[in-house]
């Protein structure tokens, strides 16, 4: 096995592989381009974030500056939009579903390397996919760790360290990152008692 098919497995693979580090170079690139594009320049933006990434849905947008390691194991759903310094370390595939807010700062991290120091410094390290689910509102200087899977309708609170797995339809802040409270689902709630109001005027 090459060296990115074993990070593509899962596997240890050694992260100074030519293959794996021209790849990045291409993406670095890329990014480099994108970060100094001309703010209002949309469609250049566009054309970049298209060669970049693995996939990306309608109203994709990205805010300087924003660095990856490959792109093409970065796939995007509609309505995505994220601050200012996103970081994607997309040894592993990182995905997101539709309707995804992302605060300044944040990180997603599949890159890993192993607890014991000689294995780590022979240059070994290995990688776990991310998924984050649809309706995700993710605020600053949050950081996604390996492996991590976030559900739909979620709200991670600032500053958070999300390391393991976070259920749909809830408030998760801290470090680590739990679940707090259920979402509220409060607004056609509110809607109807104005109507009601109006009504008993």
């Amino acid at each position: 096995m090459t060296e990115k098919e074993k990070l593509q497995a899962g596997e240890l693979y050694k992260g100074n592989d030519r293959e794996l580090m021209d790849d990045r170079a291409a993406a670095k690139k890329l990014c480099m381009e994108f970060n100094a594009t001309v703010y209002n320049d949309y469609q250049k933006k566009a054309r970049l974030l298209d060669r970049l990434l693995a996939f990306k849905g309608e109203n994709t947008w990205i805010e300087p500056v924003f660095f990856c390691d490959y792109g093409y194991n970065i796939f995007i759903g509609d309505n995505f939009y994220s601050n200012h310094n996103l970081v994607i370390l997309d040894c592993a595939e990182v995905s997101f579903g539709d309707n995804v807010f992302i605060g300044p700062n944040c990180g997603f991290y599949t890159a890993a390397h192993p607890e014991d120091a000689p294995t780590r410094n022979s240059g070994l390290e290995y990688a776990k996919p991310i998924k984050v689910g649809s309706d995700v509102w993710i605020g600053g200087n949050v950081c996604v760790m390996p492996g991590v899977t976030i559900g739909d309708n979620v709200v991670i609170g600032a500053g958070s360290v999300v390391t393991k797995d976070i259920p749909s339809g809830v408030v998760a802040v801290g470090n680590p990152c739990k679940p707090i409270r259920k979402i509220k689902d409060d607004a056609p709630k509110k809607a109807e008692e104005k109507s009601e109001a109006k009504d008993n005027k």
